[in-house]
């Protein structure tokens, strides 16, 4: 006996936040690009590139909750969902030749050393970061329960974080006229981005090897699925991801002989645990049991049926 159970994930009224991050992310990306130019600081420029790149992955998140609502159809049985992780490949390539010019260009400023404008510096940085914050109060609201929502707060808290960094620079400038901050800020800010890319794309490695999540480790679930009354065992287990928070399960279940409308009720008490505890929304599984020989993969109603 196999079973197959979709649950249905309803991202709709998620996407009116993750659109107003999106929107006011990219405000705060283009007043920091406009900013740096004013200001003639590189950290600006750098944390400028830095929330473009969060706009992408907020875009992502965006785009993946419109995706996993579109139906699975006789060519994509599993839908859309591997999109996002396309597009995040790309942002992270992206990224990684944004990051390389920052580098380059702060090691020259090191060497042909700029003074930057400490006051606009900081002040355009202090409007991103209280940008930011309201952003992350707004996600916050919408977090519990919803991975695509929490990886966008994520993002969001390191513009928050690089933000901050260049206030605090620009305040730095101010006081003390030295050069060398703004350089040694936007390398910093670099390096964030960098954490940002090799964490993007070893996630999306992950999934492209179809790797269990990091919150459904295969030997947790497989006791967690021991633990439902009549399990015996559990083997050939399969935990894998389609997107950021669709996952997948395929096993074997070894039951107690059972009746088949007895076995449908287990069937159904694992559906609903593994979509509590994992969110895991696409299970299959194939059930045994102890009594049956080896070669048989059905569930026994009676012992005397097993020579029929």
């Amino acid at each position: 006996m196999s079973g197959h159970h979709d649950h249905d994930h309803d991202h709709g009224g998620h996407d009116a936040p993750l659109g107003l991050a999106l929107g006011l992310t990219l405000f705060v990306a283009v007043l920091e690009l406009v900013g740096g130019f004013v200001s003639h600081s590189l950290a600006l420029l750098s944390d400028s590139a830095h929330v473009f790149m969060d706009v992408l992955a907020l875009g992502i998140s965006l785009f993946a909750a419109w995706q996993m609502r579109r139906p699975a159809n006789a060519t994509r049985t599993y839908g859309y969902a591997r999109f996002e992780i396309l597009a995040a490949l790309a942002n992270g390539v992206l990224l990684f030749g944004v990051t390389v010019a920052i580098v380059l260009e702060a090691i020259h400023r090191l060497g042909a050393p700029e003074l930057p404008q400490g006051g606009p510096m900081a002040t355009f940085a202090a409007i991103g970061l209280a940008v930011n914050v309201t952003i992350g109060l707004s996600l916050a609201r919408f977090s519990h329960g919803d991975m695509n929502v929490r990886a966008a707060l994520f993002h969001v808290a390191g513009d928050a974080i690089g933000a901050l960094a260049v206030v605090l620079g620009g305040l730095a400038v101010l006081a003390t006229h030295a050069t060398w901050i703004d350089p040694i800020v936007s390398l910093g800010v670099a390096a964030l981005i960098v954490i940002g890319v090799v964490r993007i794309v070893r996630e999306s490695a992950d999934v492209l090897l179809q790797s269990a999540p990091a919150h459904a480790a295969t030997s947790v679930v497989a006791d967690r699925m021991r633990d439902v009354p009549g399990v015996v065992g559990v083997h050939d287990l399969h935990v894998w991801s389609l997107g950021s928070s669709d996952h997948v399960l395929s096993a074997h279940v070894l039951l107690e002989d059972k009746r088949i409308s007895e076995a449908s009720s287990v069937l159904h008490a694992l559906e609903t645990r593994l979509h509590d505890e994992f969110a895991i929304g696409h299970v299959t599984i194939q059930f045994e049991c102890v009594s049956c020989s080896p070669d048989e993969r059905i569930v026994c109603t009676q012992t005397a049926a097993r020579g029929v």
